[in-house]
């Protein structure tokens, strides 16, 4: 009965000092479920856009991206790290084996018995352990709170995939706006060479004055700049989607990036599902990131707090031990030896309490991090549904107010060759066209932007289930 009652205590003991995950925090979240269509988003959102070329280089760079690499490397120190944490939980077992001749002296203060041979062998085998009792759960917090930071550092790996594949996209989308933009001052710088000659040969007729062709001059010198402009930025979103591909230096020096539907001819922008994802929001990688490092954070404090208390360790060794080797694992050359220790710090316990102080610290700042986290994502998402929600309606009214102006040139025209106004309105006209339609694509951009954003904000671009397969 005393046995089991002894038993029974040590079971309660043990049990009280359990190490158990622990549970994120409760939040003041807002009200919202996640739809089917936002679910369908989560995954690769990009595709909505219908653009292969797209698709082509998000797989391109999430494939070979050097910060996705970057991020990889850290998730296998991160393994190792565990694997290290988790050496602590199991005995130390070394075998030793330990041959050794030595020899004593001859003369002495003592005589030695005649016959006394002065050297001796030793031959030593032996398996030794050495075990700590993880009583207080000192040794299993820190393994659990590795596996924390393993977790963490993979979804960093996720955020970063969402990263990726949203620079990506909005670089390819301003590059293909830029695109755009130098067809239209293509088109524009055409028209205005054509005016040059039209004013040159109206001035050798003496219709008009030198003032008109000298507009008419400086009209066109101006978009051949603004062509000088948009090639200099086609060039650099070019470099940017060459780097975020993770292309070689000669590559990227050559800056060959595919071409897929053109912008100014696909102002379509897809639709957003309606209303407030809270679910979908809260499987964010970088808020389940912030989730892990809290926790983790949390056990390093229990592991800081285990150095209080007293540590038990197991040592024993069996093996044999002999002059000779053939008398090696023998029985009277067994030897083994059992023991445990107890070992209370005492005048430590000033530094004990600096690393538990230091660790409740770093948790504080876990705690800061993580309700940062929550509330920049629920931020980023409303600023997201905000600017779409605009820029669409920019893109509506930036298209009729194009439509306007092309009619008004139209009409500019008409009156000029007929004499009934001046070359000032033709100017004005064309002014006004170029400045519409380059608003039109701007507008067609930022409302695939500022989808790429919603995207972005929701943690769109990761699926959990793949998330759980690659342990």
């Amino acid at each position: 009965m005393n046995r089991t009652l002894v038993a029974l205590a040590v079971a309660a003991f043990i049990g009280g000092c359990a190490v158990v995950q622990p549970a994120p925090p409760k939040l003041d979240l807002p009200v919202g479920v996640a739809t089917p269509a936002q679910e369908v988003l989560l995954q690769k959102w990009w595709g909505v856009f219908d653009d292969p070329v797209l698709t082509t280089l998000i797989d391109e760079a999430l494939a070979r991206n050097y910060d996705l690499r970057s991020a990889l490397a850290r998730i296998e120190a991160a393994r190792s790290q565990v694997l290290l944490a988790q050496s602590t939980l199991a005995p130390d077992v070394n075998l030793n084996v330990s041959p050794a001749r030595s020899r004593i002296t001859g003369v002495g203060s003592q005589a030695l018995p005649a016959g006394t041979p002065l050297v001796s062998n030793d031959f030593r085998v032996a398996l030794e352990m050495s075990y700590e009792l993880d009583v207080w759960g000192k040794y299993r917090s820190g393994a659990l709170a590795a596996v924390n930071d393993l977790t963490a550092s993979r979804y960093y790996n996720e955020s970063v995939r969402i990263s990726v594949a949203a620079n990506v996209a909005s670089a390819y989308f301003r590059l293909r706006a830029a695109d755009a933009e130098l067809g239209v001052l293509g088109t524009t710088v055409k028209l205005r060479t054509d005016t040059v000659q039209l004013q040159r040969d109206r001035f050798e007729g003496g219709l008009i004055g030198e003032y008109e062709v000298s507009q008419a001059e400086g009209e066109r010198f101006a978009v051949i700049a603004d062509i000088a402009r948009t090639k200099r930025a086609i060039a650099q979103f070019e470099t940017a989607v060459a780097i975020l591909t993770g292309r070689s230096p000669q590559a990227v020096f050559a800056a060959d990036v595919a071409r897929g539907t053109a912008i100014d001819a696909a102002t379509t922008v897809p639709p957003l599902p309606d209303g407030l994802p809270v679910e979908v929001i809260a499987r964010r990688p970088d808020i389940r990131r912030s989730e892990a490092l809290l926790a983790g954070s949390e056990l390093r404090i229990q592991q800081a707090r285990a150095d209080y208390y007293p540590s038990f360790k197991i040592g024993a060794f069996w093996g044999s031990e002999a002059a000779t080797t053939g008398s090696l694992f023998t029985g009277p050359a067994a030897i083994w030896s059992l023991g445990l220790g107890l070992l209370q710090p005492l005048l430590a316990l000033k530094a004990i309490e600096a690393q538990v102080e230091l660790a409740k610290s770093n948790n504080d700042r876990a705690m800061v991090d993580y309700l940062q986290t929550v509330q920049l994502s629920f931020g980023e998402v409303r600023d997201a549904l905000v600017a779409n929600a605009a820029s669409r309606e920019i893109l509506s009214a930036e298209t009729k107010r194009r439509d306007q102006v092309a009619k008004a040139y139209e009409v500019a025209m008409l009156r000029y060759n007929a004499g009934r106004t001046s070359f000032l309105e033709v100017l004005d006209a064309q002014r006004s066209l170029l400045a519409a339609e380059t608003l039109r694509i701007d507008a067609a951009r930022d409302a695939k932007l500022s989808t790429v954003d919603f995207a972005k904000a929701l943690g769109g671009g990761w699926s959990p289930a793949e998330f759980a397969a690659r342990r």
